[in-house]
């Protein structure tokens, strides 16, 4: 086999292989405000979306423990519209939180590791 074949058979190897939430949706920034005695969040989001077969499709207001308080569902690629930014409101969080996180999922890589925290101030 000569170098140049060998070269693009390695490289083609690489480069197709998965990379641990190479497409993972970002929380880019979270803004929260009380309404009463609820929440409100506006969560802006980034994400290849490269159409309906792979999109960022919601995220998720979470505590400290883990413990899921709200989530917004994402129901169509934004490939044109990055970043974006969307609302969800009418949370109960508990009144001793100072934080929550808030957690990205993509319809083909699932639920991203990393949170974003925010900050809650009355």
């Amino acid at each position: 086999m000569n170098f140049k074949i060998a070269f693009s058979a390695a490289f083609f190897a690489l480069s197709s292989a998965p990379i641990a939430n190479a497409d993972a949706a970002t929380i880019n920034g979270v803004s929260a405000s009380k309404s009463g005695d609820t929440w409100n969040f506006s969560v802006t989001v980034s994400h290849p979306d490269t159409g309906w077969d792979h999109y960022a499709d919601g995220w998720a207001i979470e505590s400290a423990s883990g413990e899921q308080l709200g989530f917004r569902e994402l129901l169509h690629p934004h490939v044109t519209e990055q970043p974006f930014t969307r609302s969800l409101g009418g949370l109960n969080i508990p009144d001793d939180s100072k934080t929550v996180f808030v957690r990205s999922r993509c319809i083909v890589d699932g639920w991203h590791d990393e949170t974003f925290e925010a900050s809650l101030e009355n």
